[in-house]
């Protein structure tokens, strides 16, 4: 997404610490891309970038339910934001690789009413 973004991370066994990964991916990015966002003094004083917020919320996931409904959510996002109309619109969603290996149908999403979605039924 042009302005936030969702992921699902695997971290390895015994790993639970999100911070230091995502202050690591933050960094990566940051690393390389120009420097022309303006930033406050406060994070001038930190060192930080302008294009990042401070925090973020991880949520385990507890079984397979609860995954499939986090993809969905993610894989539907772009379409609640009104970036694409459909789905498979947005070229930069992991969508097309659970297309490719048969997980979703091209077409998942396009039978949802935009309607009822926006009026949260």
């Amino acid at each position: 997404m042009p302005e936030h973004l969702h992921c699902v991370l695997t971290l390895p066994d015994g790993d639970s610490d999100f911070s230091t990964r995502w202050g690591l991916i933050k960094a990566y990015f940051s690393r390389h891309i120009a420097k022309n966002e303006r930033i406050s003094q406060s994070r001038e004083k930190r060192g930080e970038r302008g294009l990042w917020q401070r925090r973020f919320w991880e949520h385990l996931i507890r079984d397979e339910t609860d995954y499939r409904q986090h993809v969905d959510y993610i894989h539907w996002n772009p379409v609640k934001h009104g970036w694409v109309k459909s789905v498979k619109d947005w070229p930069h969603s992991s969508f097309h690789g659970y297309v490719k290996h048969g997980i979703y149908p091209e077409n998942w999403g396009d039978d949802i009413d935009l309607s009822k979605v926006a009026a949260g039924e």
